[in-house]
């Protein structure tokens, strides 16, 4: 009994005089885990500030499809599903009542209120226009035309901006045919700005139709 007592004894001891060594550190709680650094205060993210977020690229959608979607919807639309502009074209993506009708959309008004049809509407007409294209994107891709490295998701961008014939005319003529929208937008910009982007996944359809 005294020897288990001595033992208890003993390591108390031994935990007081190990425990004195390391000196205590205090913990200050900062709103949005603000932190001191040189004697100056900075924030670390979450931040307070609105512009500490200018620059990064949220979501981090990358060079992935989705960010390929969101990168063209943003563009278009500013990502508004119910977005009307002067010229009448509709949605996310802004799509024109003809060329909604060659994807088998036939109702502006539906189309405009359902976003799940916007998004099956968009993935359908990259795949008709992948379809013919494809010489087009089999022959430039990786190629520098008008000064712009061709790439497939350049060319689908390009072609949901100016249409397929206007994509056919610019790769053609080298760079020369300066095609451009009704608001002065050029495919070559859509080429440029929308490359690289992964769009592998689009199945090439001749007669693409939502279901």
């Amino acid at each position: 009994m005294i020897k288990k007592w001595s033992f208890y004894t003993s390591l108390i001891l031994i935990i007081a005089y190990l425990s004195s060594g390391f000196k205590p550190f205090e913990l200050h709680n900062h709103n949005w885990f603000q932190v001191n650094e040189k004697d100056e205060l900075s924030y670390l993210f979450p931040s307070l500030e609105q512009k500490d977020y200018t620059n990064l690229n949220v979501p981090f959608t990358g060079k992935f499809f989705i960010g390929f979607k969101e990168a063209i919807a943003f563009k278009e639309s500013q990502g508004k599903y119910h977005k009307i502009n002067s010229l009448g074209y509709m949605g996310k993506y802004q799509f024109g009542s003809e060329t909604l009708k060659t994807i088998g959309i036939n109702d502006s008004l539906s189309f405009l209120n359902s976003p799940k049809l916007q998004e099956k509407a968009f993935v359908t007409l990259l795949s008709k226009n992948k379809w013919e294209l494809k010489d087009e994107i089999e022959k430039f891709s990786g190629r520098i035309v008008g000064g712009v490295k061709v790439t497939e998701s350049g060319i689908l961008a390009a072609a949901h901006l100016g249409g397929v014939g206007s994509v056919k005319r610019f790769l053609n003529s080298n760079g020369s045919r300066k095609c451009k929208d009704e608001y002065g937008t050029s495919v070559k910009t859509y080429m440029r700005d929308f490359g690289g982007y992964e769009t592998s996944g689009i199945i090439a359809e001749n007669d693409a139709k939502v279901n």
